[in-house]
């Protein structure tokens, strides 16, 4: 006799699993890199450092992680590398070149998603000029995998060094990556307006409350070092001129990039460009003939792209989190990349 199917649903493998570490983990972004990771599927969080606040919970730096974990924050050199799987650096510029090089010399050889400028670029020597001081570790530079995971996911399967792109850069990039690939040669000029944690958790005199509140104000003009990031990526025919600011908000970066387009190319080309570049590509959404607003995508992982063309111009609206597509959860998408894994993996909940 042939005994009743079973109502109950099949056993599920266990999902492929990856202790991970989050290093300098008391900033604004190990604050976000540590949020996404306690909720993966996949992962377990073994350690977060910070020396300032070694000993201490992790929510005293991140009161929002208040009753969701237990994890204290640990020095440095407290962490077991060979308990790792993969490894977040959240350090700032120079620093994370530093960390990079102790997990390296402390046996480490598995995957690291650096979240400094320390790896984002291929030249010292360029390094130097747009951060004005010598690079820390040039021999490790041609090891890293820029991660601009909505473009080139391909490149970062396998990686074992990871360099997550600044959020600036993320934006620019994704923005003029299709008009690039569209008109090879081109002029932009970009402004672009981000939010107060921007500038990190430690205070200065332009993140003051009463300078900033209500305020705009430019920095950096025509000489953001995201510059060097986001060139490269669009090739040698095109030239951006960037002008960018401070907004009156806590997070997410809105801005408008200009471009005059040839005489044959119409709005019908543009709508192609941009479909042929993101579709399929979940974290990015598109708005023909309009552009993005801000808040849609604070606290998501979404960067919007929308666009105008008239008169013979194109203008390019990208707005997305700082903290989040400009940070965390695009290194948690590298992350999943890399290790090979569904890519919005601890990213997209409803």
């Amino acid at each position: 006799m042939t005994p009743a199917p079973s109502l109950l649903p099949a056993p599920r493998s266990p999902l492929p699993a990856a202790n991970a570490a989050v290093l300098h983990g008391a900033g604004y972004a190990g604050g976000e890199v540590l949020r996404l990771l306690l909720g993966h599927p996949r992962v377990t969080v073994a350690s977060v450092t910070s020396r300032t606040l070694a000993g201490q919970p992790v929510h005293a730096a991140h009161p929002t992680l208040r009753g969701v974990t237990d994890l204290a924050f640990v020095p440095p050199d407290a962490v077991d590398a060979s308990a790792l799987d993969v490894a977040f650096v959240c350090a700032e510029h120079r620093q994370g070149a530093a960390a990079v090089d102790a997990l390296r010399a402390a046996g480490f050889a598995g995957l690291v998603v650096d979240l400094s400028a320390d790896h984002r670029l291929r030249d010292a020597d360029a390094y130097a000029r747009w951060y004005g001081a010598a690079h820390p570790a040039p021999h490790r530079l041609a090891e890293a995998v820029y991660g601009l995971a909505d473009l080139w996911p391909e490149r970062l399967a396998g990686a074992t060094l990871v360099a997550n792109p600044g959020c600036f850069a993320t934006g620019l990039a994704l923005a003029l990556a299709p008009v690039a690939r569209g008109l090879g040669r081109f002029d932009a000029h970009a402004t672009a307006l981000t939010g107060a944690s921007g500038s990190g958790a430690r205070p200065s005199a332009t993140t003051h409350f009463p300078a900033r509140d209500g305020n705009v104000r430019a920095y950096k003009a025509l000489a953001h070092q995201h510059l060097a990031e986001v060139l490269p990526v669009l090739g040698d025919g095109a030239r951006l001129h960037f002008v960018p600011a401070s907004g009156p908000w806590t997070r997410g970066i809105w801005g408008t990039v200009h471009v005059a387009l040839p005489p044959h190319v119409t709005a019908d080309d543009v709508d192609v460009w941009f479909e042929g570049v993101y579709t399929g590509r979940p974290l990015v959404r598109l708005s023909p003939s309009a552009l993005p607003e801000l808040l849609p995508v604070v606290g998501t992982p979404f960067c919007d792209l929308g666009w105008v063309v008239a008169d013979g111009v194109l203008v390019v609206g990208v707005a997305l989190d700082n903290l989040l597509k400009g940070a965390a959860s695009q290194a948690v998408h590298n992350l999943n990349l890399a290790l090979g894994w569904p890519e919005t993996d601890g990213l997209i909940r409803v």
